[in-house]
């Protein structure tokens, strides 16, 4: 059995150590960082177990639901006709929620909206205009007169830390796994869909029957890490990010180009070495994402 500093077993010495952790928690954790380790024994430089799983909202045109250790997100993409602006007559239009309901976390009072919920949605919209992941000219049907509305509403089901980087994952993943309705014109020159019962019956000549991809070009990830002193954790947990506070977010492409740096405030400086090291392991991190990414479309294929 496992012996406490003060030489008590079992139950005991658990529930000692489990009280010590929760009255002291940074120097519980300045303990094991000594040991370049966490609590749960994950090295600081590791993710958690990450998965994903394509299709997982049947109504929705895009879907994915991803899990980082015990952080769940899921991604729907639902695509409406739109007429375009004047000022983009060949564009359609991009809209990103990000939404964290009371059953992701204690702290999410109902009635109360999250206050990182807007942060998080904008940092999604940023990263994924300005990655070119995509070519709104392609949301395009008719042009000045009919385009997507492309709606994009992540659902955090579970926040134990790195939210943004569950739900730019499950994003990306849910374009991914989109399929974009078919179009055609009705009698009256409108664009309506059509659904799968309806193709035998349609008289008029279908609009996109060769366009139901989205081409994907500069996909971006992201690791966020805990800087400490000078220790640094890539992907932490809820935990670790309350009792350190100190953030840093990379987000790179998927050639491993960096899109952008973001750290909301903290005590600790973001040195040049640190920063370096951070964007290392996000390079790694990518890597990890691409694989599963693509190996859940292998599966997708298969089936």
């Amino acid at each position: 059995m496992a012996e406490t500093a003060t030489g008590k077993t079992g139950m005991e010495g658990e529930m000692e150590v489990d009280a010590y952790r929760r009255l002291f928690p940074l120097t519980f954790y300045e303990r094991h960082l000594l040991d370049s380790l966490r609590p749960d024994g994950r090295p600081l430089s590791r993710s958690r177990h990450t998965s994903l799983s394509l299709g997982a909202v049947s109504s929705a045109d895009g879907s994915a639901l991803v899990k980082f250790g015990d952080t769940t997100m899921l991604a729907a993409i639902k695509l409406e006709v739109m007429t375009p602006s004047k000022e983009s007559p060949d564009e359609g239009c991009l809209g990103i929620e990000f939404h964290m309901p009371p059953i992701c976390s204690p702290i999410v009072r109902p009635g109360k909206p999250a206050e990182i919920a807007p942060v998080i949605s904008k940092q999604l919209e940023d990263a994924i205009l300005s990655s070119g992941l995509i070519n709104l000219k392609e949301l395009s049907l008719i042009s000045g007169k009919a385009a997507w509305m492309t709606y994009v509403d992540i659902y955090c089901l579970n926040a134990d830390g790195s939210l943004f980087d569950a739900a730019l994952f499950a994003a990306v993943a849910a374009f991914s796994h989109l399929e974009i309705p078919l179009v055609s014109l009705s009698e009256g020159g409108r664009v309506i869909t059509v659904s799968g019962e309806n193709l035998d019956n349609t008289a008029k000549e279908l609009v996109n029957k060769d366009k139901r991809k989205l081409t994907l070009h500069s996909i971006p990830f992201s690791l966020t890490c805990v800087l400490h002193k000078n220790y640094i954790l890539a992907d932490p947990t809820a935990e670790e990010e309350s009792i350190m506070e100190t953030l840093l977010t990379v987000v790179l492409d998927s050639s491993s180009q960096l899109i952008s740096l973001y750290k909301p405030g903290g005590s600790v400086l973001a040195f040049k070495t640190m920063v370096q090291d951070c964007i290392s392991y996000t390079r790694k991190r990518v890597k990890e994402l691409q694989k599963i990414l693509s190996e859940a479309l292998s599966d997708m294929e298969i089936d």
